[in-house]
């Protein structure tokens, strides 16, 4: 796949302008323990996948799934004066597993490393 460079610029004024948003504006206790992990922009700059992180299992995931889809105006409307663009893309959340596996993964190494221990 070619890369494309504006949608990576673009992803990441939105993955710094969400990430401050959230520090300091949002108050929803749903997605308060969220952090954005990524945001990739489709090429013709349309839609914004914004893939974030919840640590606490599948209700605490399902809840900040929620409230990122009940504050979806609010952060377009917040964050797309500093973008600069035309059109806002649309935004799409995503939960990224990818920290959650990892986890599964380093603890498995751990205990095949303390089994060979004793």
């Amino acid at each position: 796949m070619k890369p494309y460079p504006r949608a990576e610029r673009i992803g990441v004024a939105i993955h710094t302008a969400l990430s401050e948003l959230m520090s300091r504006k949002l108050q929803d206790p749903r997605i308060e323990m969220a952090t954005i992990s990524s945001v990739k922009v489709t090429s013709d700059l349309r839609i914004a996948y914004v893939y974030f992180t919840q640590f606490g299992g599948g209700k605490k995931i399902d809840d900040a799934m929620e409230g990122f889809k009940s504050s979806r105006g609010f952060i377009k409307k917040t964050i797309a004066p500093k973008l600069g663009l035309k059109y806002m893309p649309d935004i799409k959340f995503v939960h990224d597993a990818s920290f959650d596996y990892g986890s599964r993964i380093d603890n498995l190494l751990s205990k095949v490393t303390a089994g060979k221990d004793e």
